[in-house]
């Protein structure tokens, strides 16, 4: 028997070892609590064979859920997440559990309650001390349906362990069962254990709990840091979301204290308090309730320190309801489901910036309890029902938790760095907006300056190289419309001491002229005249608000005034006649600045006529006397203008007479050998006949005509006289050519608009440059390319165009021998191996103008530079070194072609590849409807 009972022991021993070496397995493998809570009270049930395990876990206000069960069929009901109140398990009792460790076993029938001590010293028991139930808790398990019960406390040590803090009651471990059961000293010795491991699980999920919390803490301040420091900008309301969203609120509000000169700025986020509709809304933040707290804090009615509070704490609002010192603002969260307010000052180094505040929603909450019974009354007698009884409260608050305040904190940190980085921002942009406003009113002020000193010198420029006095008002009144930038401004003379008359004005387009209109006698009183006479201005800003006289009011309207400045002309002691600046469309404030501009330019005014009034007067003078001289003066230009003509028209005359004179003597030897050259080779080709028929009838001569003809070589000039005749006879045959074509190309006798064939003048163009064809010896000759059209006879001036003609073909051939000769090796393109000269002409006969003969010269030399290309027919222009151009060909062909020709004349060229010249002229000049076959 014994030994049974030793081998029983043994093996009860090793049932409690492997029940311990599961459970503390299966904590150490997961840190999921509630699996391990789960597992726990399977195990625990399994062992101890009792109806129902379960786990009991405190709430902070005292009442406890039932977080984990574990039953044996359906002999007791499931408690598992059913809450008791805080009256089932007294204060006294917790904290016997808490500070004693002690273990509860209830027996129920028996009456009777164990209590087991925990001694942690030795890790053991100090055994179980029965003691009579009382009533109220049997009755309370009685109606459970409980017959005996275990209760061993959970307790969470603290993670210091030198530390003097005392540990947590967590909860319990209770074990039921429906029928009387005992429980030995070694049983209660394991659930000790494993309880004990279970707190160490519960440790660990808690600190994992936190430090996850922790680490979304940080992954929050990390968002709200990256939108307040690293963006470009400072994101204040995307900051703004992402703390309301991390804080569990609905709605926030940031606002910034006014910092002079920027007025206070407020960003909102989310739902919003708002007042009834009806009443003004204005910045909440700005109500007295909030100054009051920003400069006393909360809970304090002094008014004593007028001054921002540097020290102020955060307002944590759990019901706005509940909080007396809101009922003012209440109004304004009626309409919204805000219940939750926290108000956190931002400050920096001692200085408040502003506030955040977020808001929360009310939330409705649902808790099955354990049974029936009163919250608001304490629990005087045992509940007799344990049936679930369902608790709905709607409109709570949800209090503000530890962990989001200090999160509050430390993201409230980061906006008071970044305001007052955004503060200084606005300060730095307020500076350089200060900064650049003064500069530019300098700025505008030196512009000012600047044009009236440039008016000025122009109209005294003006004075001083004209005395036409029409000419120096009529400068004047422009140059002051445009400086004042007025409607009109106009020169008014005075006729007599009553009336005057306008007699130089300048306007805009849109305003009418008044140019002449005299004033009524009656409305130019004689006091007026005596104070514009001693140097009165006036400043009119409106006509309709000024102290004007009927008829002069009337006057004004009828011109289209509706503000003028007025500056007398004075001249010693009497005065000329007013300057006056017309402003029509609206009323003007003139400014001190524009009254003595208008003053000096109406003394530069009252200068110039009175030089203009001196030089009458001498003029007039000296007119008598000067009346022969001029006279005398007038015979004498007309003679030399004669003589000029005379001379001229002579020198014209030589010309003529010498090119003619030239052409003639040339021409008439040149035509005398041309046409005895006829003669000459007839009468050689019949001696050399005549020769040959004496060497056939008398083929032998005596010895000295033998000898004779060896001399001579008579063989050799029987060959060689002909080719010498025909050789002077196509020398003779081109200088006939080239005087005809100089008698083309100078055509004297057509100086006038003649009708003329113009390839003829193209052709003898070509022919006087033929001797420029060919560049060099080494070099290709000049290709010429013809494409000549259908061309009637055209109506110009026959000379001029060939003198056109010749100064673009030079320049074409100038540059293919440029190009020919390698001076410039930096083309677009590959040099082209033939250089070429191609003259296109052609008429274009438009149906809606008149026909146009068009020109092209074409030449694939070097081209024109871009930059170049507008400046080739300015006089003087040249591209080629010095000494080999004048810079005026091209000059004088534009004129000719343009304003002789009423032609145009354009230069197409591409860098490297060529340049062409394209010549357009009417076919007709004078008679543009002559038919195109007259």
């Amino acid at each position: 028997m014994n030994g049974l009972e030793n081998t029983q022991q043994l093996q009860s021993q090793l049932d409690q070892q492997v029940l311990l070496y599961r459970i503390t397995n299966r904590i150490r493998q997961s840190l999921d609590l509630p699996g391990i809570l789960t597992a726990t009270v399977a195990e625990i049930r399994s062992f101890l064979g009792t109806d129902r395990i379960m786990i009991y876990e405190f709430s902070p206000d005292g009442s406890g859920e039932v977080v984990a069960e574990a039953r044996f069929g359906d002999r007791l009901p499931s408690l598992l997440g059913l809450h008791f109140p805080a009256d089932d398990i007294p204060a006294y009792t917790r904290e016997m559990y808490c500070s004693l460790r002690q273990r509860t076993i209830v027996n129920v029938a028996g009456g009777t309650m164990g209590i087991s001590q925990h001694l942690e010293e030795t890790g053991t028991s100090s055994g179980i001390d029965y003691r009579t139930l009382d009533p109220c808790h049997q009755t309370y398990l009685t109606a459970m349906g409980v017959e005996a019960s275990l209760v061993v406390p959970i307790l969470l040590h603290p993670l210091n362990p030198v530390s003097s803090e005392k540990p947590k009651l967590w909860g319990l471990l209770v074990s039921h069962h429906a029928e009387p059961q005992s429980i030995s000293e070694s049983d209660i010795h394991l659930v000790q254990l494993l309880v004990d491991q279970l707190a160490i699980a519960i440790a660990q999920a808690n600190l994992l709990s936190e430090t996850q919390q922790q680490a979304q803490q940080e992954a929050t301040i990390n968002t709200v840091v990256s939108l307040l420091h690293e963006r470009p900008t400072i994101e204040l309301l995307a900051a703004l979301e992402a703390t309301v969203k991390a804080l569990q609120g609905v709605g926030g509000r940031l606002y910034i204290q006014p910092n002079a000169p920027h007025p206070p700025e407020v960003f909102t986020w989310g739902k919003q308090p708002h007042p009834p509709d009806g009443i003004p809304s204005g910045i909440l933040e700005e109500h007295p309730l909030w100054q009051h707290w920003l400069t006393n804090g909360y809970g304090t009615s002094s008014h004593t320190n007028p001054t921002p509070n540097p020290a102020l704490s955060a307002w944590v609002i759990t019901d706005v309801y509940k909080e007396p010192q809101w009922r003012v603002l209440l109004r304004n969260f009626q309409s919204t489901p805000i219940r939750g307010i926290l108000v956190l000052p931002i400050q920096y180094r001692q200085q408040l910036l502003g506030v955040l505040t977020i808001f929360r929603d009310e939330i409705d909450t649902e808790t099955l309890w354990a049974g029936e019974f009163d919250p608001s009354v304490k629990q005087m007698m045992p509940r007799q029902s344990f049936e679930i009884w369902r608790e709905s409260k709607q409109g709570q608050a949800q209090p503000w938790t530890e962990a989001e305040l200090t999160l509050a904190k430390a993201l409230i940190h980061q906006f008071a760095m970044a305001i007052q980085q955004y503060q200084l921002y606005q300060e730095v942009q307020s500076l350089n907006l200060n900064l650049e406003e003064q500069i530019d009113e300098r700025t505008n002020q030196l512009k000012r300056a600047l044009d009236f000193a440039k008016t000025l010198e122009r109209i005294t420029d003006q004075i001083r190289r004209t005395l036409d006095l029409k000419t120096t008002l009529s400068c004047l009144v422009r140059e002051v419309r445009a400086l004042l930038d007025t409607d009109r401004v106009v020169i008014y003379k005075l006729i007599n001491q009553q009336a005057g008359e306008v007699v130089f004005e300048d306007r805009r387009d849109s305003i009418r002229s008044i140019v002449g209109m005299q004033t009524p006698e009656d409305c130019f009183p004689e006091d007026m005249v005596m104070l514009y006479r001693e140097g009165r201005m006036r400043a009119i800003c409106d006509v309709y608000n000024e102290n004007l006289a009927l008829c002069h009011q009337e006057f004004l309207e009828s011109l289209g005034v509706r503000a003028n400045l007025i500056v007398p002309i004075n001249q010693e002691l009497k005065i000329w006649g007013l300057l006056i600046a017309h402003e029509c469309t609206h009323p003007r404030n003139w400014e001190t600045e524009e009254l003595d501009i208008l003053k000096q330019l109406a003394d530069q005014a009252a200068i110039a006529i009175a030089q203009a009034e001196l030089y009458e007067q001498s003029r007039k003078a000296a007119k008598n006397e000067q009346a022969k001289a001029e006279q005398l003066t007038h015979t004498l230009n007309e003679l030399q203008k004669t003589q000029s003509q005379l001379i001229q028209t002579e020198k014209m005359l030589s010309l003529g007479r010498l090119v003619a004179g030239m052409a003639h003597e040339i021409n008439n030897p040149i035509n005398f050998i041309f046409g005895n050259l006829l003669y000459a080779s007839e009468y050689t080709q019949n001696l050399l006949n005549l020769i040959q028929l004496y060497q056939r009838y008398y083929p032998y001569p005596n010895s000295e005509i033998v000898n004779y003809i060896s001399t001579i070589e008579l063989d050799f000039i029987a060959k060689d006289l002909p080719k010498i005749l025909e050789s002077m006879q196509s020398g003779a045959d081109r200088i006939r050519q080239l005087v005809l074509s100089l008698r083309n190309f100078a055509r004297l006798d057509q100086a006038d608009l003649k009708f003329v064939d113009l390839h003829e003048g193209i052709e003898s163009t070509l022919l006087l440059l033929q001797h420029r064809l060919n560049i060099n010896s080494d070099a290709p000759e000049i290709q010429v390319k013809r494409q000549y059209g259908n061309l009637p006879a055209v109506e110009c001036y026959a000379s001029l165009l060939n003198q056109v003609f010749m100064n673009i073909l030079s320049n074409a051939i100038d540059a293919l021998a440029f190009k020919t000769q390698g001076s410039n090796q930096n083309f677009s393109t590959s040099e082209q191996t033939q250089p070429c000269l191609e003259i296109r002409t052609a008429l274009r006969d438009e149906i809606t103008a008149l026909p146009k003969i068009v020109i092209s010269i074409i030449d694939n030399g070097t081209g024109i530079p871009n930059a170049l290309l507008p400046h080739i027919f300015d006089p003087f222009f040249t591209t080629k070194p010095v000494g080999q151009g004048t810079g005026l060909g091209l000059s004088i062909s534009y004129q000719i072609i343009v304003e002789k020709h009423k032609g145009s004349l354009k230069c197409l060229s591409h860098w490297g590849l060529g340049t062409e010249f394209k010549i357009e002229i009417p076919l007709r000049q004078s008679l543009p409807d002559v038919t195109l076959n007259s």
